[in-house]
């Protein structure tokens, strides 16, 4: 198998990504982003730089990505590093790939001074759960993930505007 580097997604890497995205979006049976969301998260990390990304590069190309951004821990008065995705292309798990992007990230939060690291996993995920536990990685059990989706905002807003926000 052909060896496999970790290095930051430069530009030329925007389709092999993007690619790999929307193979992420099958493997958890969620719809993959559109045309044109596409193009606004290829310009949130490439042009604007909202969003870091690490790639899993070999000879024969991208095999997978890590995808982060900061928030902040107003507590620790650090930021946080998110993981938001965290992704190898089928034929190449099981060869350390995964756990070289996610070191990569570790790396990334060390040097910049983070308080932690944190990010998300689908319950039925097992094989990613496992691999959490095993380096140490804690579960919250003390906090719920709420989510407001674009198509709420509206609403949302009328609500908050109602008799008790005056």
């Amino acid at each position: 198998m052909p060896k496999v580097s970790i290095r930051r997604g430069k530009r030329s890497d925007a389709e092999a990504f993007l690619q790999l995205l929307t193979a992420l979006a099958e493997f958890e049976k969620l719809v993959p982003p559109d045309g044109a969301a596409r193009r606004r998260l290829a310009e949130d990390v490439f042009v604007k730089r909202r969003l870091g990304l690490f790639v899993a590069s070999s000879e024969n190309g991208v095999v997978g990505y890590a995808l982060y951004y900061y928030t902040y821990s107003s507590f620790l008065a650090r930021p946080t590093l998110y993981l938001e995705d965290i992704f190898v292309m089928e034929g190449r798990r099981g060869a350390g790939i995964g756990a070289s992007l996610f070191r990569r990230c570790l790396q990334e939060a060390i040097s910049e001074g983070c308080g932690r690291m944190e990010w998300a996993v689908l319950t039925w995920n097992k094989k990613a759960i496992g691999f959490y536990e095993k380096i140490g990685a804690r579960r919250q059990k003390d906090w719920y993930v709420y989510r407001l989706g674009s198509d709420q905002f509206a609403k949302t807003a009328e609500v908050l505007r109602g008799p008790a926000a005056h």
